[in-house]
């Protein structure tokens, strides 16, 4: 992605098949390497990991495509973005201020009864695999990035910097819940990896309000929700305690609409 900016091609559709290409990339190599074999099944979850996919990818693109447009809008002094810096700086100043906004927003989710409601799909996974870190309700995806999109391109970012982060978080993800047994050694300290975040969404774990980070582990030290445990998992399951959650698209789409926040709030405390 980063080779992409200095060789100044144009993001789309470059961004989108470099993105998909790495997720497929986590795919085989879960086929080659698992965390757990009995991951590997369809759990009825497939088609319906693949609609979030799609629906997320595509909002995603539109959503840039629109902010970028309405950048364009925005007078020369308001732009404070260091767009006359190195690309390697813009990119790192887009990565931090996105990933501390994503922090805030994705723990304020845990303890906002209605956030809770659109966040529950994606703790809804009763498995672990490549296709899980877009098992988002499309609006709770918007709502988690939209603060820092809409302060970033009203700073004057690049749409390519902003574009090629998203890309790389967008792989990112799929590494973070991959069904693939790796390690980072002392870099789990520092990135959102798979033995960290199995943790945030373990069925049984009481308090295990933990790991929110979606890329550096920073924020997660920093206000002390980081929890190091690698490779003790053990068995556990992952899930929700809500067992009647929707198991297919549109029901989980309408879910937040129908149930009142504060029950299922008061049912699954402390259990992701």
């Amino acid at each position: 992605m980063i080779l992409l900016l200095y060789a100044g091609l144009p993001t789309w559709p470059s961004v989108l098949l470099l993105s998909g290409a790495g997720l497929v990339a986590v795919a085989c190599m879960e086929r080659l390497a698992p965390y757990r074999a009995e991951w590997l099944d369809d759990h009825d979850d497939t088609r319906t990991d693949a609609l979030h996919l799609l629906v997320n990818l595509s909002v995603i693109q539109f959503t840039a495509e629109l902010l970028a447009q309405l950048g364009q809008l925005v007078p020369a002094n308001f732009r404070l973005f260091p767009d006359q810096s190195p690309l390697w700086l813009q990119l790192l100043v887009v990565a931090t201020v996105l990933d501390l906004s994503l922090y805030l927003m994705h723990r304020a989710s845990h303890k906002t009864a209605w956030l809770w409601q659109f966040h529950m799909t994606h703790h809804s996974a009763e498995r672990l695999y490549w296709l899980n870190g877009e098992r988002r309700h499309p609006l709770h995806a918007m709502i988690m990035a939209g603060p820092a999109v809409v302060l970033l391109i009203a700073a004057g970012t690049p749409p390519a910097i902003l574009a090629a982060w998203l890309g790389i978080l967008t792989v990112h993800l799929g590494f973070q819940h991959a069904n693939l047994d790796y390690r980072l050694g002392g870099g789990r300290w520092l990135f959102g990896v798979a033995e960290n975040h199995r943790w945030h969404h373990k069925r049984e774990f009481e308090d295990a309000q933990v790991n929110f980070g979606e890329f550096f582990m920073i924020w997660d030290i920093a206000f002390g929700s980081f929890h190091n445990e690698a490779g003790n998992l053990g068995d556990a399951e992952v899930g929700l305690r809500e067992r009647a959650f929707p198991r297919h698209y549109l029901g989980q789409f309408l879910w937040p609409f129908r149930v009142k926040p504060i029950t299922a709030m008061r049912s699954d405390r402390g259990s992701q």
